[in-house]
């Protein structure tokens, strides 16, 4: 029977920025209605972001392990090697996923939202059919996410996967071909290797992870290296040739790879076909859903965020953003003007950043100073068996207004809150210098890099 709701708040998508939005729209008591065709949590906690990192802890937990055979290390010593059942390490990932795609249905019923299980599709700017049902809305919130970007000559299916497909396989694959090596392919990548698959990366540019400078990438380019992944930069892919890939090299030669699995990663693309964007009329930004700095639209009362509407496509930006507009909506003055959005790429090891790279900083005609203070000279980063890479923050030399800090090495995803934080409050680096840290502490290299750039560090 066909069914008609009314609803002050139409969210469209259950992910991190479509759930967050519904969430404190109805902390605030709006009435609001929540559409998602597939399971809450959308890409990032479904078979993104939390699914990978359970792999990658999985992988480094694994090639730990197998360090300890033979000679051992730090005094353990493993008699054999130990065994991998990838299809529990699968099914211990879901368990994972399961507690929190129910964490976030039990968040939304606290919350009072109405959750429309569906495809939904909109027939003008405020009517979105799901099914026999039909939601009319004053406010609709666009959190439709994003999708894997299909090469043309490459299709997904078969061996050929995204990232998706990946990180639900039953069996590990002998040999893997990652194409791209940005974020998702190196993390991925490298997770495999650890997991004991033959890697191979392919990479149009002429290096790896193209978005961070040559400094942050060595110390991944020198794991890869030592632990045996084939890297083929200046590289495109040319389509199969039978079971293999072809490629063509830099120097102009034609390549054919053999792989168990294709994985695919040369980015994602907002989700905007199949759901009626079209009679919406909405501007867009290119491939982009346009927006001002509330996330509203050129559509009177229609708000986007998060993949839709930009880079960069992560999942505290969305988050951010679907808080933001449910307060909007409720009344709040508030705009998104981010000091910055941090980022942390899961490789071996981690790069953590937030702001600016000091070519960047450049680049936007700043006169700067950078400290960096290696994780060699770091108590606590040599108990864990680390040591290598560093932090480095860039401020401004005028008045040592800290701009950006970077940092690559284990563990250093844990520091990327305390980096935003400090370019959120506006820290100079005499704040940073100024701010006792614990010890032993990984924070302790962020503030010896801030005591280098003033020129006085203490333990280098």
């Amino acid at each position: 029977m066909a069914e008609t709701i009314n609803t002050k708040v139409l969210v469209v998508g259950g992910g991190p920025g479509g759930y967050v939005a519904a969430i404190r729209a109805g902390q605030l008591g709006l009435d609001v209605t929540l559409v998602e065709a597939d399971r809450l949590g959308g890409t990032c906690l479904i078979r993104g972001c939390i699914p990978s990192k359970a792999i990658i802890h999985v992988a480094s937990e694994f090639a730990a392990m197998r360090a300890k055979v033979g000679t051992g290390h730090a005094g353990i010593t493993l008699k054999d090697a130990p065994a991998l059942d990838f299809a529990k390490t699968v099914a211990w990932k879901e368990s994972i996923v399961d507690k929190l795609n129910s964490g976030v249905a039990g968040l939304l019923k606290r919350a009072k939202v109405r959750v429309v299980s569906g495809w939904g599709k909109f027939t003008d700017a405020k009517s979105c059919v799901v099914g026999d049902v039909t939601i009319r809305a004053e406010h609709v919130i666009l959190a439709n996410g994003s999708v894997p970007v299909e090469l043309p000559f490459l299709k997904f299916g078969g061996n050929v996967i995204s990232s998706t497909e990946a990180l639900a396989l039953e069996t590990l694959p002998k040999k893997l071909l990652v194409i791209g090596a940005g974020y998702i392919g190196l993390e991925l990548g490298i997770a495999f290797r650890k997991l004991g698959s033959d890697v191979t990366i392919v990479e149009a540019q002429d290096r790896i992870l193209p978005l961070y400078d040559k400094d942050l990438v060595a110390p991944v380019a020198k794991w890869l290296s030592k632990n045996g992944v084939e890297i083929h930069l200046g590289a495109k892919a040319k389509g199969m040739d039978g079971k293999a890939l072809a490629i063509e090299t830099a120097d102009g030669k034609t390549v054919k790879l053999a792989a168990d699995k294709i994985l695919v990663t040369v980015g994602r693309k907002p989700n905007t076909e199949g759901w009626g964007l079209e009679n919406m009329g909405v501007n867009m930004d290119g491939r982009f859903v346009k927006v001002d700095d509330q996330c509203r639209t050129s559509m009177k009362d229609v708000w986007a965020i998060g993949d839709l509407v930009g880079e960069p496509m992560l999942e505290h930006k969305a988050a951010t953003q679907g808080e933001m507009v449910a307060e909007i909506i409720s009344g709040a003055k508030r705009r998104f003007d981010p000091a910055s959005i941090p980022a942390v790429c899961f490789t071996e090891p981690e790069i953590a950043t937030a702001g600016l790279l000091p070519d960047e900083a450049k680049a936007a005609g700043h006169d700067i100073v950078v400290g960096q203070f290696p994780f060699m000279a770091n108590g606590r980063s040599l108990s864990m068996d680390g040591g290598e890479g560093f932090v480095r923050i860039v401020a401004r030399k005028s008045d040592h207004r800290v701009l950006g800090v970077q940092a690559v090495g284990a563990h250093v995803a844990e520091l990327a809150n305390e980096f935003s934080l400090a370019l959120e409050m506006g820290a100079l680096l005499e704040d940073l210098a100024g701010t006792i840290h614990v010890h032993p502490s990984l924070g302790e290299a962020f503030h010896e890099s801030a005591l280098k750039a003033l020129g006085h560090a203490i333990h280098m």
